[in-house]
């Protein structure tokens, strides 16, 4: 009996410059073989289907577990996450290429730096003051805490970004994962504090109102937030602090 492979029809790039180009690789199947894990096996023996050597293939990844976001790509037409996408779930010859919506570094490799860019502009994130002992903090209700844990998860991989037609080169739409991230801010006594400036921020270029609501991203998301759902609750905060700053001219 003929032995079990899988082949991988792999976009490469040298450089943010250079054009693409493809190169198949034939990967002998082993039990919970995931993308990285023949990835690796190529960085091994970068040799291609037809037999010619190449140079190994470029990619990221740190946790190898769903949790730090590096390593999403795009197999099969969908973005997802390299390391959690088993071989033993796909079917011939199996497409893996880099996000579309981020800078390529080299292959597989994409530049995500803009979406902590847009965090920071977001404020996405509790002012505490370290230098001193602060005391216990705010009781926040159990449910609640559960309900904001979803929103916790989110490793800011860019799936949700690869999947909105919204964030394209024609605009600066920052995307469902900042949204969501101002939202769970928002959540906590201290930092609902500071919410109005996550809020101002969110009402400028780029902000909640380039949402078009296409909802692909709850679609694609790894950790199944909720992303609409803030969306949402972030569309009315920012509506009524529009109409607190009409009336306070």
């Amino acid at each position: 009996m003929a032995e079990r492979t899988t082949i991988l029809r792999i976009k490469r790039q040298e450089n943010p410059q250079s054009a693409f180009y493809w190169e198949e690789f034939e990967i002998t199947y082993k039990p919970n073989h995931n993308i990285i894990s023949m990835l690796m096996e190529i960085r091994r023996n970068p040799v291609t289907r037809q037999g010619q050597r190449t140079t190994p293939v470029v990619f990221d990844a740190n946790c190898l577990e769903e949790v730090c976001g590096s390593c999403t790509m795009v197999i099969n037409g969908r973005v997802r996450q390299a390391c959690s996408q088993l071989a033993e779930g796909l079917h011939g010859t199996v497409t893996v290429e880099p996000m579309t919506k981020f800078p390529v570094v080299r292959d597989l490799w994409v530049d995500r730096s803009k979406m902590f860019d847009y965090l920071k502009k977001a404020h996405s994130w509790i002012p505490i003051d370290g230098t001193y002992d602060l005391g216990p903090g705010p009781r926040v209700n159990p449910d609640e805490q559960q309900f904001a844990y979803l929103f916790s998860r989110c490793m800011t991989c860019g799936c949700c970004l690869e999947a909105c037609p919204q964030v394209n080169d024609h605009s600066k739409f920052m995307g469902a994962a900042i949204i969501g991230q101002v939202f769970l801010m928002g959540q906590h006594p201290t930092g609902a504090m500071h919410q109005d400036e996550r809020l101002q921020a969110l009402m400028g270029e780029g902000g909640i109102a380039d949402c078009g609501n296409a909802q692909n991203c709850v679609e694609v998301c790894p950790k199944s937030i909720p992303l609409t759902t803030a969306i949402g609750a972030v569309g009315r905060q920012v509506s009524r602090k529009w109409l607190r700053d009409l009336f306070a001219r």
